[in-house]
């Protein structure tokens, strides 16, 4: 099958926020095309339900936000890097208004219109801006609105990339796959973005879609680029639980809690009243929580109770959440919400400087594909779309600077596989897949121990074989991809996570229950260390 060639000005990989964002602003330099594993829209960047923190508060300052940032990073965040997404965060958003972003506004007393702020979990002010409860989706409708009118921007739906094109550590674009048409196609460009966003479905519950399998990640590590603090996997302490199996769980936004939800067990009792901000504490003491109390009772679940707030201002506030969960079979205005803790956020990721710039010439990432040592042991809530806003219009700017046009001299050789129209081995791989969930859901989960991180070591380098013996057939699919990735980013997250002997924000290890100092610095995993460790 011939490996066609199309040559851009700039490849983005990744259609959320962060690759949308990076395209708009590079398209003033040149050609784009972005490539998107399902439709444009399937990114966790649209089922982010809470909002973007930025500081647009009479009684809030870049000092508070910085201050709070930091103090939930638990001592390793780069004051240098939240600095950065801080002060620039509010220009940027108001930018996002301009492009008609329809951020949900509340009347002041002075008759006049303006910002409904939130508060969520650590917030020391009310600065969450949000769209309802579904931010993420109307940041999504803007930007994609926004895209189609420049001309010089090709959206490609359901292309998976199977490889970066690296030579002597310089990325020249990327290989993919059409799952439509089963065609490899070579995608040349000087400049790459990686905008995947992260990787929970490599966990057994994830409020993650189907599609964050940790693609950039796991290729960008096999291309040469170091990731960072991959240990650090953020557990939403809130989805809804369901005895049917789902994709994904359905995320109970932390605006909830923030509004005045309460956590209760199965007997009623209200179980975060020992924490001085109780309901609002950071997501990851919430989560550990919970979690004790389900293996301490054998519970399924724990409950959410916002039935105090009314029905009309539930079904105002929270009208998204109130939809889906009555169609699971909750009604939210009547009955407490059942919750589990699922993986959410991925706070490590490609390491990447203060513009986007990744250890690979010519690579740039950005979003939860991303460390930028905003979030070190653990984001604050709703920094997420802010960190993807700032560092992609930061990675936009070097990137529009350093672009030379097409590329000569470089020969590219065509991908040395075809792609299968029949899925291979697909027992296998769904097993393997399955496989892959449930070590993670149970050794590398919320609360972790020596014992169990060793063991999941191990039968991820047995995975990681399996998964490379079933590449090495002469024709590929899109499962085959996916799983590869899944699997080396299981691998990596248990082996940062075996490197840290202390417990620090998301990484709790009961063997090593006290945070140490000497311990105040990110994990940072290099490729050939980590072959010649394992």
């Amino acid at each position: 099958m011939a490996n066609q060639r199309i040559k851009t000005d700039f490849l983005v990989i990744g259609s959320g926020l962060a690759g949308l964002n990076f395209a708009s602003k590079v398209s003033y330099y040149g050609d784009v095309i972005v490539l998107t594993k399902k439709s444009r829209t399937d990114a966790n960047t649209n089922y982010a339900q809470g909002g973007i923190a930025a500081v647009f508060g009479k009684d809030d300052s870049f000092e508070n936000h910085i201050e709070d940032t930091l103090k939930v990073g638990e001592g390793i965040s780069d004051k240098k890097a939240v600095t950065v997404m801080v002060k620039e965060g509010p220009r940027l958003v108001r930018e996002l208004i301009d492009l008609g972003v329809r951020f949900s506004m509340k009347m002041g007393e002075n008759g006049k219109a303006h910002l409904d702020l939130w508060k969520e979990g650590g917030h020391s002010r009310r600065r969450i801006l949000h769209a309802q409860d579904l931010t993420g989706r109307e940041i999504e409708r803007a930007m994609l609105a926004h895209i189609r009118e420049k001309p010089n921007v090709r959206i490609l739906e359901n292309f998976i990339v199977i490889d970066l094109i690296i030579e002597d550590k310089k990325c020249f674009g990327a290989y993919a796959l059409d799952t439509q048409t089963m065609e490899i196609v070579s995608f040349i460009s000087p400049i790459t973005m990686l905008a995947t966003g992260g990787g929970g479905q490599v966990y057994l519950h994830t409020t993650n879609p189907g599609i964050a399998t940790g693609d950039g990640i796991a290729m960008a590590f096999l291309g040469g680029a170091r990731v960072a603090n991959l240990e650090f996997v953020q557990f939403h302490p809130t989805t809804l639980f369901s005895r049917n199996p789902m994709e994904r769980n359905i995320l109970i936004s932390e605006a909830v809690r923030g509004e005045g939800g309460i956590l209760v067990d199965k007997k009623g009792e209200r179980f975060m009243e020992n924490h001085p901000l109780k309901e609002l504490a950071p997501r990851d003491i919430i989560a550990r929580t919970i979690d004790r109390i389900l293996k301490e009772t054998g519970d399924e679940c724990v409950f959410l109770d916002i039935r105090h707030m009314g029905e009309t201002k539930i079904k105002d506030k929270f009208p998204n959440i109130y939809r889906d969960c009555l169609e699971q079979g909750v009604d939210i205005t009547s009955e407490p919400i059942p919750v589990v803790p699922a993986a959410h956020y991925l706070c490590g990721g490609v390491k990447t400087d203060l513009w986007g710039k990744t250890d690979i010439d010519g690579l740039y990432a950005a979003g939860e594909t991303s460390y930028t040592g905003v979030h070190g042991a653990n984001r604050l809530a709703s920094n997420s779309l802010l960190e993807a806003l700032v560092f992609s219009s930061r990675a936009a700017k070097a990137a529009g600077d350093m672009v030379a046009g097409q590329i000569s001299g470089v020969k590219i050789p065509p991908y040395s596989k075809e792609a299968a129209e029949y899925k291979i081995e697909e027992v296998v791989i769904s097993h393997i897949r399955r496989e892959i969930k449930q070590v993670m859901w149970d050794y590398v989960g919320i609360v972790r121990s020596e014992e169990r991180l060793k063991k999941a070591l191990k039968r991820f380098k047995i995975i990681v074989e399996d998964v490379e013996e079933i590449l090495s057939k002469e024709k590929i699919t899109r499962e085959q991809i996916e799983i590869r990735n899944l699997a080396y980013l299981g691998l990596l997250t248990t082996f940062s996570a075996l490197q840290r002997k202390e417990s620090r924000g998301l990484h709790y290890n009961k063997d090593y229950p006290e945070k140490l100092a000497s311990y105040q610095k990110p994990t940072i995993l290099q490729r050939e260390e980590v072959w010649n460790t394992i």
